[in-house]
This record gives structure tokens, C-alpha cells and sequence, in this order.
């Protein structure tokens, strides 16, 4: 029996439901601004996050140019540094919590019910609730900007005492929306799960599941885990702020350190939960283009599960340099080691899926390749940094910077993009414009490269991270860094570009876009009606 497996394609007796919203018993949908407001329609709300996430996604980065225009030169140029510090903030905490994390959520939205054959999330009205909780939360944030003494300015890992002894007079509206954004990922989160296991079509076993549906599951478990625990620390430096005590002040005998205890034991999870499902996007993407197989499909499960799993076990290796006992640098350095097997497991997967295939090129295809290539140069970055004596040296230097955009940008930003072009078709019923996606990718894949490879080197001859001046002789490396920043940033106006066009016209897609997809979602007509699967299908495995 082969685990990942086409369904038969009779379906179209139980998957073409109704794109006018009349047949089947439902009502038509309200119509302007109250249709978005009230919807609880798992597409409608997948499309509201992944608007959002791409609005967040360009302020964000309009954050990180500013920070790269004052950088491009030695000396203070643009900027005060006290606005450079409050820039690098928002521009962390925005890419972080509403950017990449909401465009998997629209994702997971739009998809996991196609994919399982489910006819809605299992919660709706709980799912409209947990999206419009989104928007409150970083208004909130982003008008702290406007505020007496500014935004938050102690970096997106907001570390006490910097945090609550200096911070500005928003860092209670900066705890606020925090707390209004973890509680929608919480509540999505307890979503996907229901949906996951109570929802999937006759005949669907957990082990039939895609990948993409595979990795959100853990990555929900995930969520819930360490959710509270950001939640928890917060709430302890809204003590610390207003209510006089002492948890992170070494004066009023707390310990500073605790706080990066607590902090990373939610941060280090949360780098998986930003990259598990592109892993899951990507294990879509390449069997369709390769026309194979994935290889090694229950492998790959069980490796996204003990990434999870590790992934509680490695936080200090953040805290090299606080003064850990010998002991403990030895097991979190050992226990970072170790979690690059099943990541690696999954690299060689895609590898072997790849080896002779009949591959051709789309424009979802070149983003999955360069996502395998570029991830894996930030996950040896990685090693290196999970090294502890040598972590002393790289430690708060470009070198850390360099590192996690290369896991982030070209893997969790990389993946978003690829899965967008994969399933735009099934979206919008057009192809998206192929060359123009393929002028957006070689674009980003230059800028990527030419904004964060120099940094390695930066971070190796000792600049530190997060100053607004440096040394002269960091000049060169951040000069390449600016200039790819900004050639970086106006590419992705492609992106937007591409995705109008696609949603305007372009040429028609059938219900099988691709020639090597083989998943449920594709039994369904493009574009995907409103509502989909009003009888469930039963799936049906396939013999090896």
C-alpha cells in the first residue's frame, strides 16, 4: 500500500456544489463589506489572510529598507538611532507574527478542507473570529508608532530589563496586541486540529494525508504548546511595568535570564512553526513537477513530528553566552545537532524525488528548488551556530542576522510564494502569467542572495547586529546588503503584479492544473466554488 496515494477521479457528482451560493440550501451571500465581515467560509477566510499577510508583508519590509537606507553608508545618514531601533522592532515582530504566520494560516484555510475533503473548517464562526482578531492586534501595534516616546525599540525579542525598565510608555499596547495575536493563532490553531481529525473524507486514513495537511497538524499542536508560554512572559512584564513587581529586575531580586529562558522556550519552537508547513508546501510541489512519488512519504512524517518534538529541547542555544553551566552548553549544543537528521531526512527525500524525473521548470517549481537549495545553506549557518564555543564568537554579530533570513526569507517566504503560484490556478480558475512569475523569481533569488550573503562575511569580521553606524570597514558588505534590500523589496512588486493578472483573466485551468498532481483538491473544478464537498467523497487507495 502507498501512503500517498491520487483519489479516483469520479468525484464530480459531490464536489461541483454551487458557485452562485443558491442550490443546495444556501443562502446567497451578503453582499459589499459585510460579505468579508461576517463570512465563514473557509476560502473567503483563507483570501482575508492572505491579503493581510501580503499588506503586512510590504510594511514590514518598508521597515527593513529604512533600516538598510541608513546602513548604506558609515555614519548616521537618515535616521536617529533611537527611530533605527524602533524600525528593526517592528520590522521583526511585523514579518514574524503578520506576515509569514497569517499567509500559512490563509493557506492551511483555503487548503486543508480541499485537500481532505472536508465541506468547511470544522469551527466556522470561530474561524471569521480568529482572523478578524488579526487586525485589531496590529493596528494596535503599528500606532504605537504615533505614540509619546514611540514604538517599541528593545528589539523583536523584546528582552527585560531592556524591555520593562527602558522601554517606551507603548510597551503595554505593544503587550496588548501580542496578546490579541496569540490568542487568533490559538484559536485557529484548535481549528485545524478539529478539522483534521474529525472532518477527513470516508476512507481518508492520517497516513493518506498530504504533507502540507501532515505539517500544519503538528504545527498546531505546536502553536498551542508555546503560545501560552509567549503569553505567560508577556504578562509577567506587564507586571514588571505597572504593578511593581520584580520578574525580570536583578534589583528587586529577579533574574533577567529567566525571561530568556521563558522567551525562547516559546522562540525556538516558533522558528518551526514558520517553517514546517513550507516544508509541507514544498513536499506538494516537487512530486508534481518531478512526476514521481514523493519518496519516502512515512519518513517524512515521522521526521516533521521529531523536529516538533525537538524543538522543546533546544532552546538555551540562544543563551550561550549567559553563563550556563558546562553541562548544559554540552546537552543544548548536542540536542541542536541533532534536530539537522530529520531535517536532513527531508532534504534528501526531496533530493531522491527529484533523481530521475521527468522535471520541467514552472514558476512553482524553480520557488520549491530554491527554497531546498537556500534552506539548507541556512541550516548549516545553523550548525555552526549550535557549536558553543564557536556560537561565543558569532554571537549578536551580521553572522546571526545572516542566518535566520536565510531560513526565513528563502525558506518560509520562498515556500508561501511557491504555494501561491501552485495553487492559484485551483483559486482563481486562470494560470498564473508564467513569465512574469519566472522574472519575479529570478528577481528575488538574485536579491535574496546579493541583501543577506555579505552578511555572513560581515558578522565574521565582528560587526554586531542591531547599531545604525559601524566601522569602516564593514562599509563594503553593507553596501551590498542595501543595494540587494531595495532590488529585493521592488521585485516582490512583480509578485503582486502577477497575482492581479492571475485573478483578472489569463489563460483558463482545468480542475488537474498539473500534470503530476495527484491530491484531493484537484478532483475539484477551478475555480473552487464556494462551497465543495457537500456529499463527501471516499477516497480510495491506490495499489503499488
Amino acid at each position: 500500500m502507498a501512503p500517498k496515494l491520487p483519489p479516483q477521479p469520479p468525484l464530480q457528482h459531490s464536489t461541483t456544489a454551487v458557485a452562485d451560493g443558491q442550490a443546495h440550501g444556501h443562502a446567497a451571500p451578503p453582499k459589499g463589506i459585510w460579505r468579508w465581515l461576517l463570512t465563514t467560509n473557509h476560502k473567503e477566510i483563507g483570501t482575508l489572510y492572505l491579503i493581510f499577510s501580503l499588506t503586512m508583508f510590504f510594511i514590514g519590509g518598508i521597515f527593513a529598507l529604512v533600516v538598510r537606507a541608513e546602513l548604506f553608508q558609515p555614519g548616521l545618514q537618515l535616521i536617529e538611532p533611537e527611530f533605527f531601533n524602533q524600525m528593526t522592532t517592528m520590522h521583526g515582530l511585523i514579518m514574524v507574527f503578520a506576515a509569514v504566520m497569517p499567509a500559512f494560516t490563509g493557506l492551511a484555510n483555503w487548503m486543508i478542507p480541499l485537500q481532505i475533503g472536508a465541506p468547511d473548517m470544522a469551527l466556522p464562526r470561530l474561524n471569521n473570529f480568529s482572523f478578524w482578531l488579526l487586525p485589531v492586534a496590529f493596528t494596535l501595534l503599528l500606532s504605537t508608532l504615533f505614540m509619546p516616546g514611540g514604538g517599541p525599540n528593545f528589539g523583536w525579542t523584546f528582552y527585560a530589563p531592556l524591555s520593562t525598565n527602558y522601554g517606551p510608555p507603548s510597551t503595554t499596547f505593544f503587550i496588548l496586541a501580542l496578546h490579541i495575536a496569540g490568542i487568533s493563532s490559538i484559536l485557529g490553531a484548535i481549528n485545524i486540529i478539529a478539522t483534521i481529525l474529525n472532518m477527513r473524507a470516508p476512507g481518508m486514513r492520517l497516513m493518506d494525508m498530504p504533507l502540507f495537511v501532515w505539517t500544519w497538524l503538528v504545527t498546531a499542536f505546536l502553536l498551542i504548546a508555546v503560545m501560552p508560554v509567549l503569553a505567560g512572559v508577556i504578562t509577567m512584564m506587564l507586571m514588571d511595568i505597572n504593578f511593581g513587581t520584580s520578574f525580570f529586575n536583578a534589583a528587586g531580586g529577579g533574574d533577567p535570564v529567566l525571561f530568556q529562558h521563558l522567551f525562547w522556550f516559546f522562540g525556538h519552537p516558533e522558528v518551526y512553526i514558520m517553517i514546517l508547513p513550507a516544508f509541507g508546501i514544498v513536499s506538494a510541489i516537487i512530486p508534481t513537477f518531478a512526476r514521481k512519488p514523493l519518496f519516502g512519504y512515512a519518513s517524512m512524517v515521522y521526521a516533521t513530528a521529531a523536529i516538533a518534538l525537538l524543538s522543546f529541547l533546544v532552546w538555551a542555544h540562544h543563551m550561550f553566552v549567559v553563563g550556563l553551566p558546562l553541562v548544559a552548553e554540552l546537552f543544548f549544543m548536542y540536542s541542536t545537532m541533532l534536530i539537522a537528521v530529520p531535517t536532513g531526512v527531508k532534504v534528501f527525500n526531496w533530493i531522491t524525488t527529484l533523481f530521475r524525473g521527468s522535471i520541467s521548470f514552472e514558476s512553482p517549481m524553480l520557488f520549491a528548488l530554491a527554497f531546498v537549495v537556500l534552506f539548507t545553506i541556512g541550516g548549516f549557518s545553523g550548525l555552526m551556530l549550535a557549536i558553543a564555543p564557536a556560537d561565543f564568537q558569532y554571537h549578536d554579530t551580521y553572522f546571526v542576522v545572516a542566518h535566520f533570513h536565510y531560513v526565513l526569507v528563502p525558506g518560509a517566504i520562498f515556500a508561501i510564494m511557491a504555494g501561491v503560484y501552485y495553487w492559484l490556478p485551483k483559486w482563481t480558475g486562470h494560470y498564473p502569467n508564467e513569465r512574469l512569475a519566472q522574472w519575479h523569481f529570478w528577481f528575488s533569488v538574485i536579491g535574496v542572495n546579493l541583501t543577506f550573503f555579505p552578511m555572513h562575511f560581515a558578522g565574521l569580521a565582528g560587526m554586531p547586529r542591531r547599531i545604525p553606524d559601524y566601522a569602516l570597514q564593514f562599509a563594503d558588505f553593507n553596501l551590498l546588503s542595501s543595494i540587494g534590500a531595495f532590488f529585493f523589496g521592488a521585485s516582490q512588486l512583480l509578485f503582486v503584479l502577477g497575482v492581479i493578472l492571475c485573478v483578472r483573466g489569463g489563460k483558463k485551468a482545468p480542475a488537474k492544473a498539473w500534470e503530476g498532481a495527484v491530491d484531493l483538491e484537484w478532483s475539484v473544478p477551478s475555480p473552487a466554488p464556494l462551497h465543495t464537498f457537500e456529499t463527501p467523497p471516499v477516497f480510495h487507495r491506490a495499489s503499488t
